[in-house]
């Protein structure tokens, strides 16, 4: 019984642990993101240019992220996400440093890279603690990459706002995350492949129930990266609110789903998450229904938060249900981040091109059927409620239930 209690005890200290590595994650997304026009000013680029450049932000995480299994199979879990925690924190500096266009393209591309890499390795070993715990518990570790993104970001507005230079911003906020990064890895499992146990091969294709499983991250992603560029514009130009009530919009929409990760783990372990992603896309319909239809700046809010807690948890379940779907957790994850990487990449042009060539009420026509596709297809993450649920040992089953 001691053994066992002193495993969960492990198990339990992991989980923290890798829940301040999203935060550590998300905060250097949110840091990069607040000083964007700092960094084309900086570089000389047009709106354009900027656009192109920014591109090879998921170009690089593509490219990477089949790497991420075969660098933790030869190092161990532990060393490969302590070395690639650093490597994403510290790209941090690079794009503030770029002097021109071709400068700036290979630092995203860098910085792409080590972030996808970064979420592979850290999504694989909370798929691993989830297992372990016979629970969920990856929407609140999403959850707390979205908290990290919002102190990266006001952490970001406050220098903006002061007018500090972005090299000294992010060499500091680099600095500090990295410490920070390094620390909490000290106590995330350290798993270690078996003497006999192949590798994974460097590139593959990934399993086709990752791509279903990716298909309904899609769509769950396509509404966020829509909502995230476009709701301030949404109630700006069709609502003639002021830029202040338009910026609260999308602030809300954040802080929506932040919350509601932070709590989506309760919802998942009681309904599952084939109900949950269900009842998820209910709300995003009705919420997409709300903005296509508002009148009134309140009533496109209330859309914008209904789509945000809606579609919250639907990233971490695809996460989730790919990490349990097959012998190769990694390759699964990498496949499905792969498939939402790219609809973050193509949401906001696709909308920004639908609305030139129609209205963005148009625009969220096509998001609003896009969530759709979460209650219609949500029975593909069933793996997932199986490898959470999986028969638990006589021994695991003796122990009290690890929620704090």
């Amino acid at each position: 019984m001691s053994d066992v209690a002193e495993d969960l005890r492990e198990v339990r200290r992991a989980r923290y642990a890798v829940a301040a590595v999203f935060a550590v994650h998300g905060a250097v997304t949110g840091t990069f993101a607040t000083r964007v026009p700092w960094i084309q000013e900086h570089a000389h680029l047009s709106a354009g240019q900027l656009g192109f450049a920014l591109a090879f932000t998921a170009l690089g995480a593509s490219c990477s992220m089949p790497l991420a299994g075969r660098i933790s199979h030869h190092f161990g879990s532990r060393t490969a996400l302590r070395g690639l925690i650093a490597l994403w924190t510290l790209s941090l500096v690079l794009p503030s440093v770029a002097p021109n266009m071709l400068t700036l393209c290979l630092a995203m591309f860098t910085y792409g890279a080590s972030a996808g890499m970064a979420d592979v390795a850290m999504n694989a070993l909370g798929v691993e603690i989830e297992h372990r715990l016979h629970k969920s518990i990856m929407s609140g570790l999403h959850g707390m990459w979205s908290a990290g993104a919002l102190i990266g970001s006001a952490g970001g507005t406050l220098a903006a706002h002061l007018g500090a230079d972005a090299r000294v911003h992010f060499a500091l906020a680099s600095a500090t995350l990295t410490v920070l990064g390094l620390v909490a890895c000290s106590w995330v499992l350290d798993l270690q492949p078996a003497e006999d146990e192949e590798p994974p091969p460097r590139f593959a294709l990934p399993p086709r129930s990752a791509l279903l499983i990716g298909a309904v991250g899609f769509c769950a992603v396509f509404a966020e990266g829509a909502s995230l560029d476009w709701s301030a514009v949404f109630l700006r130009d069709q609502l003639q609110t002021s830029a202040g009530l338009a910026a609260a919009c999308t602030t809300g929409f954040m802080l929506t789903m932040a919350a509601a990760r932070l709590v989506g783990d309760a919802v998942v372990n009681r309904l599952g998450a084939v109900r949950t992603v269900r009842a998820g896309g209910a709300f995003a319909v009705l919420g997409g229904v709300l903005i296509v239809l508002a009148g009134h700046p309140a009533v496109a809010m209330t859309g914008f938060a209904l789509l945000g807690l809606g579609i919250a948890v639907v990233v971490p379940l695809c996460f989730a249900a790919a990490g349990h779907s097959g012998p190769n957790p990694s390759q699964a994850i990498a496949g499905v981040a792969t498939i939402t990487y790219t609809s973050g990449l193509i949401a906001p042009s696709l909308i920004g091109g639908v609305a030139q060539a129609t209205s963005l009420v148009v625009s969220f026509v096509l998001v609003t059927v896009l969530a759709c596709g979460l209650a219609a297809f949500a029975g593909v993450l069933r793996t997932g409620e199986r490898g959470i649920r999986s028969e638990v040992s006589p021994q695991a089953a003796a122990v009290p239930d690890p929620r704090p």
